[in-house]
């Protein structure tokens, strides 16, 4: 049954579908071969269900904010200030497109958001101060995954609502401010060395007058992460909360006080929002069916017992995980993958003494992998579009940086505590 499942599914991408339709029509055909009298209300439900829990009104209102900012200079304003106080230094250029990338995702929650908003601009400076343009978008497309890491992570609430009910959001967004920050460390630490090793210029020092002139520009725009962080740390609010309150405070730093955006553009970005949240929510529904007819075949079982056996330890689980993740988003969209397996290993991780929580910090950090990793990672094809440049020259240059992610995941792994210390 498994084998005519990813069959169907293979035979239906190679004929250039969309990932939403065999997600959803493979199930359906199998469920049709194996069981005939299947109800089809039964198959709709399940689709319904996957889209019902009240956490998913996080996903387009953080989306709506990001798309905001995007089109007003709030990501600008997050260059300008960081560049100011390390950008005269050797590899500040860099340091500054890998700050700006965990700064911007701490506000948008979205990899593809970051790649545009600070790959546009910093991909420029990066050019001018004289770094090659391979080497500039290997940056910008790992660093941007930090995105999946840091609240308002996308993939983590995904991953909370196919965790089921015990899992919070709250609690995923606070566990991953440390592992976005040692990765933002270690690209900060390979870019100064880079930069050494090559040569690369230095750029002009800006005096003090002008830092505290981008600092004064860039403070409204750095109560993003504060709002969101510490409104669900302390409890004020909580993440679909959070998501509201930061669509409000975008419109009022882009349309009141900033005036980068009119009235009469909100409307069109709001369309936007809605075309890439009804994609995020299909495949929702998709990944929820696919995983009510692996269940009703008692796939998952087969595939732990198969993998993991029956005894596994909390280590080689979270192994597992990763190398499934790992290669999983390296083909597939990482939201289609978290619905997919999350499922699948989540009960046997739990069974093995792996919290929740810090499972789903590996499951974010090996999608954030992923999606910069070829063949297929997501945002090599978005930075190859945004910037109009060919495949094989978007990613000449992402091995150091693919290297560097994945010490940091061993170290996920067998230090739980860098997940979980933050945890209320």
């Amino acid at each position: 049954m498994l084998t005519t499942l990813l069959a169907i599914m293979v035979v239906l991408l190679l004929l250039n579908f969309p990932m939403m339709i065999p997600l959803i029509l493979a199930p359906v055909v199998i469920m049709i071969i194996f069981n005939p009298a299947v109800n089809m209300d039964l198959l709709m439900s399940q689709l319904l269900t996957g889209i019902e829990s009240p956490v998913l009104l996080c996903v387009p209102l953080f989306i709506f904010a990001a798309d905001i900012m995007t089109s007003g200079k709030t990501s600008n304003r997050l260059l300008d200030f960081i560049g100011s106080f390390v950008g005269h230094i050797r590899g500040g250029y860099a340091v500054t497109t890998a700050a700006a990338c965990t700064l911007f995702g701490a506000i948008s929650g979205s990899t593809q958001a970051t790649v545009v908003a600070i790959g546009r601009p910093m991909r420029e400076r990066l050019l001018k101060i004289g770094y090659k343009d391979s080497s500039a978008m290997a940056l910008i497309i790992n660093a941007s995954d930090v995105a999946l890491l840091v609240p308002p992570s996308i993939g983590m609430i995904i991953y909370a609502l196919a965790a089921g009910s015990g899992v919070s959001v709250g609690d995923l967004f606070i566990a991953g401010i440390i592992p976005g920050l040692i990765v933002f460390l270690s690209f900060s630490l390979y870019s100064v060395i880079y930069a050494k090793i090559k040569n690369i210029p230095l750029a002009e020092r800006i005096g003090w007058k002008d830092r505290l002139t981008y600092f004064r520009k860039a403070l409204l725009p750095l109560g993003f992460p504060i709002i969101i962080i510490g409104g669900i740390y302390l409890g004020y609010f909580t993440p679909v909360e959070a998501s509201g309150i930061s669509v409000l405070y975008a419109l009022i730093l882009e349309v009141l006080i900033f005036k980068t955006i009119k009235w009469r553009k909100i409307p069109s970005i709001a369309l936007s929002t809605g075309l890439v949240t009804s994609a995020v929510f299909i495949l929702v529904a998709g990944g929820q069916l696919f995983t009510w007819v692996l269940g009703f075949a008692r796939i998952p079982q087969q595939i732990t017992e198969t993998v993991l056996g029956t005894d596994p330890s909390a280590i080689y689980v979270l192994i597992m995980v990763s190398v499934f993740f790992f290669i999983g988003c390296m083909f597939v969209d990482p939201i289609v993958v978290i619905l997919i397996l999350t499922p699948i290993f989540a009960p046997a991780a739990e069974a093995a003494g792996v919290d929740l929580i810090h499972l789903g910090i590996i499951v974010a950090f090996q999608a954030a992998l992923g999606s910069a990793t070829p063949p297929f990672g997501v945002d090599i094809f978005t930075a190859s579009a945004v910037f109009k440049k060919p495949y094989l020259e978007v990613i000449k240059s992402t091995p150091p940086y693919i290297v560097i992610l994945l010490l940091i995941g061993v170290l996920l792994i067998f230090f739980p505590q860098l997940s979980l210390v933050l945890v209320p």
